[in-house]
């Protein structure tokens, strides 16, 4: 059973899968098992879930199914469903939709930027501030976070200056978003450099820091998902198997496990809320869906220890 059936989480897990997984893959998913792997993540205690990214389909043809995904999230009790917009007209078609949160990508890359969403920086603040004007026009109740990809590192460009992520995280927030969270997009951070980075985050927008996006292209997602945790952060997103990555990030791959991460959550006596047993059963569902992908987790192939209690706390 879920670790605090009667009281709050003490961390929320964001499933980006739905989104950053299946987008990152060639092969599309059909919807109907779209539906159905969303349903087993939902069933598992998964409370926030990223399942669509509205773009053009000529582009993402994964996503030409969108808004039919959307409309069956919605029936899940419960749920935040949240999508990903790159620009104003992915909001009006996500907020048309009936999404409950908006997630905006801003590249603390210069080139990235350009190669992402062909705007530069400042064209993309603009954009945030856009986006926000329309959901207070249309949806005020719809939440809005900006996720700063390339925080750590670009592929394309290099290194990332500290003063740029934190320039870029200040004026999205100033813009009106609800959180800025730090996207790991190309596997390069370590943990010494996300508890710096968040605690300067914290510094410079205080309560409304956000998600810390991870991925495990180097091996140390857990680490600085550790690492982000120490520094106060509470909201975690993850890919079940850890499908993932970004399609205009060359050599970017790997999301962090939901699996493996629950697990190491709930070994420290830190709720998620999530059922370890009935969220590995939902690989059978993706599995279905993407025959033949490979899938990662090292919780999913060791099985659980012997004697392990989820929920139980550990001194």
């Amino acid at each position: 059973m879920p670790s605090t059936p009667t009281s709050a989480p003490d961390v929320l897990i964001s499933e980006v899968g739905p989104r950053d997984g299946l987008q990152s893959v060639k092969a599309t998913m059909p919807t109907a098992h779209k539906c159905q792997w969303i349903t087993a993540l939902h069933a598992a205690g998964l409370r926030e879930i990223e399942v669509a990214s509205f773009v053009p389909a000529q582009l993402l043809p994964q996503m030409a199914d969108a808004a039919e995904v959307v409309r069956h999230a919605l029936t899940l009790p419960g749920l935040t469903v949240m999508a990903l917009v790159p620009n104003l007209r992915g909001a009006q078609a996500a907020l048309a939709a009936g999404v409950h949160k908006l997630t905006i990508p801003v590249s603390a890359s210069a080139a990235h930027s350009l190669a992402n969403v062909r705007k530069t920086r400042e064209a993309m603040v603009e954009e945030v501030r856009n986006i926000v004007a329309l959901r207070d026009a249309q949806a005020p109740h719809t939440q809005v976070e900006a996720g700063i990809s390339t925080a750590f590192g670009c592929t394309l460009q290099g290194l990332v200056p500290e003063e740029d992520v934190l320039w870029l995280a200040a004026q999205c927030a100033r813009a009106g978003v609800g959180e800025v969270g730090l996207s790991d997009t190309t596997g390069y951070a370590n943990p010494s450099q996300v508890r710096r980075l968040f605690r300067r985050l914290r510094a410079e927008i205080g309560n409304k820091t956000g998600a810390a996006h991870m991925h495990n292209t180097r091996g140390l997602g857990l680490a600085n998902c550790l690492a982000a945790f120490d520094e106060g952060v509470r909201t975690f997103d993850a890919s079940q198997g850890g499908l993932g990555g970004c399609p205009y990030a060359p050599g970017a791959s790997g999301n962090v496990v939901t699996e493996d991460l629950v697990f190491m959550l709930e070994a420290m006596g830190v709720s998620t809320g999530v059922d370890i047993a009935k969220l590995i059963a939902a690989r059978e569902a993706l599995k279905a869906g993407l025959p033949g992908e490979p899938l990662y987790g090292m919780t999913p192939d060791a099985g659980l220890p012997k004697g392990f209690s989820q929920g139980a706390r550990h001194a």
